[in-house]
């Protein structure tokens, strides 16, 4: 079941101004950008490069963060990318109860899952 539009908004104002704080300068986003989005109950944090020899203009998406939201538990999920390139429980702490938890977490990153 997806977000309600209520969460939605909730989910991209929390979200998008993670990502505003985050992101390069304005000079840098064409090498490296930052940007997110939310699909059915997940919201999907992920790094916007140029593809290496691909075509020009060609972009690729390295993923950074996860979490998913779990309606019958009233929590999140949280999980990151490992070079298996399979999404993992973020072990540390593998649920939280808010968005804002979650963009705190990743934010923070103490375990240097999310961002290297």
């Amino acid at each position: 079941m997806a977000f309600t539009e209520l969460e939605t908004a909730r989910v991209r104002k929390s979200v998008g101004a993670f990502i505003e704080r985050r992101r390069p300068p304005h000079q840098l986003r064409a090498k490296l950008d930052l940007s997110y989005r939310v699909s059915g109950q997940s919201v999907e944090i992920f790094e916007v490069r140029p593809a290496f020899g691909g075509a020009p203009g060609e972009r690729i998406e390295i993923p950074v963060a996860k979490a998913t939201y779990v309606r019958t538990v009233r929590r999140w999920r949280v999980f990151w990318m490992r070079q298996d390139m399979k999404w993992h429980s973020y072990q540390p702490t593998p649920d939280v109860a808010t968005i804002d938890e979650f963009v705190a977490l990743v934010n923070e990153d103490r375990n240097s899952c999310f961002f290297g």
